[in-house]
């Protein structure tokens, strides 16, 4: 359970896939200038995250059972394509608003790089399939928490008052660095 606890609390803020690893950087820049929407992405990528975590796992089990793990990332690349295009068609029917907020983003989930990253860092890490959940969940959850956070200080951009040049992605980036700088004090905490 303490394992379970750590990889939690690991991919929400030591080991935050934006903030920390630098990963899934270009829906967490393109999505976050409004809540809602950055919400939006942050649910889709906790769904597609925490699944592949879980199917990748067990498809993993059969790569190795026949000798083909040299074959992990293509395999892995076509179930993560699979789960976003299943999460692309449910918001297209049910929540068509999200759906043309997210726009081009959405489909770019399939090339995030902080999806296939918390596939091969379960691996990586020798997690079981619990654990592997849990991972995939934790990842999804960090890239919530880091974009919704993002998204709200950018939304207090648009009606602050501040110098021209600091306006719209200059000031975007410096904040998504002061962030980074923030998310890593907390990589002490976990021994």
């Amino acid at each position: 359970m303490t394992q379970i606890f750590m990889i939690l609390v690991g991919g929400l803020l030591v080991n935050n896939f934006v903030m920390t690893r630098f990963l899934g950087i270009c829906p967490f820049l393109g999505v976050s200038t409004k809540l809602e929407t950055a919400a939006g992405m942050g649910i889709a990528v906790i769904f597609v995250m925490t699944l592949a975590s879980i199917i990748t796992y067990l498809l993993n089990l059969l790569l190795i059972r026949f000798g083909l793990e040299y074959m992990q990332t293509l395999v892995f690349i076509v179930v993560i394509a699979a789960l976003v295009q299943f999460v692309e068609m449910a918001l297209k029917s049910y929540v068509p608003t999200l759906y043309n907020a997210l726009g081009v983003y959405l489909p770019l989930i399939t090339t995030n790089c902080a999806v296939l990253g918390v596939t091969l860092l379960n691996i990586t890490e020798s997690y079981n399939l619990i654990q592997s959940a849990v991972n995939g969940f934790a990842g999804g959850a960090g890239f919530m928490l880091a974009i919704c956070i993002f998204a709200g200080i950018r939304e207090r951009f648009e009606v602050s008052d501040f110098p021209e040049w600091m306006k719209g992605f200059p000031g975007a980036l410096i904040t998504a660095s002061l962030m980074s700088v923030s998310f890593m004090g907390f990589a002490g905490l976990l021994r």
